[in-house]
């Protein structure tokens, strides 16, 4: 059976995560996601310690299209090298977990 999986990504603006969440969710790429503005970024990018003002996106997917999200997230990204992690869930609620897998069955 498949499980659920949680896609971790950052974006340079809202804007820009809402686009990209709002397409995830339309492909039925995504149940969910979850965006949270306000985060500041402390990061080594080609040898210079940068900072930046950022917003997290969380994918709540099922894990036969960890693969596809990342492609789409990589295909509209304004990054040369967006995050993308794939976070493994464990348990949770059983409805819940039914409630991801239905919405992605199709993706």
């Amino acid at each position: 059976m498949d499980e659920p999986v949680l896609v971790y990504t950052t974006y340079p603006s809202l804007v820009e995560a809402e686009t990209a969440g709002q397409a995830l969710v339309e492909a039925g790429l995504a149940a969910c996601v979850n965006i949270l503005p306000g985060m500041v970024s402390i990061y080594r990018w080609k040898g210079a310690v940068e900072r930046a003002d950022e917003v997290v996106m969380i994918v709540k997917t099922r894990a036969t299209l960890k693969q596809p999200v990342a492609a789409a997230v990589r295909e509209r990204h304004s990054y040369e090298t967006p995050a993308v992690l794939f976070l493994p869930t464990s348990g949770g609620d059983k409805d819940y977990v039914g409630w991801i897998l239905a919405e992605t069955a199709a993706g």
